[in-house]
């Protein structure tokens, strides 16, 4: 992370410490924190910072995206703020300027396809779209006669069903029959379904690696503050060896979510097959991560942790939602072997070896 990220990283951190404290808002009794905070949030300029200062945003910069990401995940943070940086990438990619306000994008899975016909209207249904009901616009990839375009859609012009994911999280399965975008545009090539679902993949994998950290330091925390038979209870072997394993799964998550952040930002084009490969290694390690570090985490606390009270909830509840968005490992896992077998040997040495 270089000085710009940092500091763009500091900012995110000092807002969401003074208005997006995960114990505070687990003990609010209205959404009255929302406001503030995503007002700060867009202030700063962090919820566009992948669009360009012409086209309405900020302009930071890639890898300043993934470190907000990050330090979102570290808090939990129950926004829209990677679907609304996403949004704002795919628009920018097809040089629309940016609506305004919280966005989210669509399609989040793989098998949807969203068309938009000649007649200017699109056709199809896109499933698991995270805060679609919560925000104004939706930015959408669609199939044209002539290639892939990004569409600006009215979520008010749009069949959203109502649905939650596993953290209590507004996820809508979106209709998009008839709808007519307000603007749409071609996006350049390359850019296509498959690279909004990797850029989606990546922004998940770094939220999952920033959770993971909070947890591991939780569980620190209390296991040298939990007394059980006369001592802490991180004294014992046990415990210890618990919480070296969720270490080490923390650990993993944060390189390798780096490091594809770190190859998207500095790549020459989507079409090389080391961003793939970075991609899919990061979300099926990284949602592995999620599995075994919300356990040991639990394992730590014991019942407490299960409790509405304890903020341990909010994270793994968030870690299982974010592995299954943008596909989870399993479906990653199987694309990827698919492709390695078809690469054969040599393939998969040049993809490992690739600058």
């Amino acid at each position: 992370m270089d000085e710009a990220q940092s500091l763009v990283a500091d900012a995110a951190s000092r807002i969401f410490r003074d208005l997006g404290d995960p114990q505070t808002i687990n003990g609010a009794a209205d959404d009255n924190w929302r406001a503030p905070l995503w007002s700060a949030l867009e202030d700063a300029g962090l919820t566009t910072a992948w669009v360009s200062d012409e086209l309405g945003g900020a302009g930071a910069g890639i890898g300043a995206g993934f470190a907000v990401l990050r330090v979102a995940g570290e808090f939990a943070a129950p926004l829209p703020l990677a679907e609304t940086l996403l949004g704002g990438w795919l628009l920018g990619m097809a040089g629309m300027v940016l609506p305004g306000g919280a966005l989210s994008v669509a399609p989040t899975r793989r098998g949807d396809v969203l068309t938009l016909n000649v007649d200017g209207l699109l056709s199809g249904i896109a499933r698991a779209v995270p805060f679609a009901a919560q925000v104004g616009h939706l930015a959408v990839l669609a199939e044209s006669p002539d290639g892939p375009v990004a569409a600006l859609v009215e979520v008010a012009d749009c069949d959203c069903r109502d649905g939650r994911n596993i953290a209590g999280e507004v996820q809508n399965t979106v209709d998009f029959a008839g709808v007519r975008p307000v603007q749409w545009a071609a996006l350049p090539d390359g850019i296509a379904a498959a690279t909004l679902s990797m850029m989606g993949a990546a922004a998940r994998a770094m939220q999952m690696a920033g959770a993971l950290q909070t947890v591991l330091e939780i569980a620190v925390q209390y296991a040298e503050e939990r007394v059980a038979f006369g001592r802490p209870i991180g004294k014992f072997q046990a415990v210890q060896h618990n919480l070296a394993r969720l270490g080490e799964e923390a650990a993993a998550a944060i390189a390798i979510a780096n490091s594809t952040a770190h190859t998207i930002e500095h790549m020459e084009s989507w079409d090389g097959g080391n961003v793939f490969l970075d991609v899919a290694s990061a979300k099926i390690r990284v949602g592995e991560a999620a599995g075994q570090g919300g356990a040991i985490g639990h394992q730590v606390f014991g019942a407490i942790g299960f409790t509405q009270e304890h903020i341990l909830h909010r994270f793994v509840q968030r870690l299982w939602a974010w592995r299954d968005d943008f596909d989870n490992e399993a479906i990653w896992a199987a694309e990827l072997g698919r492709r390695v077998a078809a690469g054969g040997g040599e393939g998969l040495w040049h993809s490992l070896t690739a600058a």
